[in-house]
């Protein structure tokens, strides 16, 4: 698929890395009904892909990550239209919580509402120091939609997540990185080639073990530790019979690069 509000960009070796850059710089990213259509489509389109094994989430404008919902078209919206511009924005978000590799997202400038909730959406954050980070939806009247109010209190605990929910202020990505919503901190401006880094060190790894480990670290989170080390042990089994697992040993054994099979 073509897509006018996106950059879809591979790197390194084999191309396993994918930039999934945002792309409307003239609204700062501000996340609409045909943008939010776009970010579904695209993550279906790499989550599709065997040869991907890590995404990055970065933009092309140097200071705004997203800023979050667009306002401006949802101002003249009737409570039907409300609705259904919901329906389309919960699959974008949903798009890049699912997506089966990780994903690194690399924030500079502004992530705000939808936009951290973005980066939330992703297995790893990586923020420049400057960067400004907040879900200040109760501001507006209404709370953070696309998955805030849950990720957030995952990633940081119940009262951290309520203090910056309920008073709606902005972190510095120091801030952030100090709260526990972002996972290391970069200078300013370094925050895509530390994400790029970060993902390629991960597709070096076995795809089917690094795909396994995911799915069991996220279906397990929501479940007792006894139903946990059973999903555990499932995607263990997925794995141990695998040929990435037997090129593994292979590789090891001969002392050499392995060369992933990827099934």
């Amino acid at each position: 698929m073509a897509f006018t509000m996106l950059q879809l960009t591979r790197h390194g070796e084999g191309a396993h890395v994918v930039e999934l850059a945002l792309d409307r710089p003239a609204a700062m990213n501000a996340i609409s009904t045909a943008f939010a259509e776009e970010i579904t489509a695209a993550t279906a389109e790499l989550a599709a892909d065997p040869s991907v094994r890590a995404v990055v989430v970065t933009s092309t404008h140097p200071k705004a990550f997203c800023v979050g919902a667009d306002l401006k078209e949802r101002n003249g919206f009737t409570d039907a239209q409300m609705m259904e511009h919901r329906l389309v924005t919960r699959k974008a978000y949903r798009g890049v919580l699912d997506l089966p590799v990780p994903a690194v997202a690399a924030v500079e400038g502004y992530a705000m509402g939808g936009g951290m909730e973005i980066a939330l959406s992703c297995d790893l954050v990586v923020a420049g120091e400057q960067a400004t980070l907040a879900l200040p939806e109760v501001g507006v009247g209404v709370i953070p939609g696309g998955g805030g109010t849950q990720l957030l209190t995952r990633r940081v605990g119940w009262s951290r997540a309520a203090s910056m929910i309920f008073t709606a202020r902005r972190l510095t990505g120091a801030e952030a990185h100090a709260l526990g919503a972002v996972d290391e901190l970069a200078t300013p401006g370094a925050a895509r080639a530390r994400a790029l880094e970060i993902a390629a060190q991960i597709a070096r790894n076995s795809p089917v073990a690094v795909r396994n480990a995911k799915s069991a670290m996220r279906l397990g989170m929501g479940t007792d530790l006894a139903a946990g080390l059973e999903i555990e042990d499932g995607a263990w089994r997925a794995t141990a019979f695998s040929g990435d697992r037997r090129e593994g040993v292979a590789a090891f054994a001969e002392k050499r690069t392995p060369q992933w099979p990827g099934a």
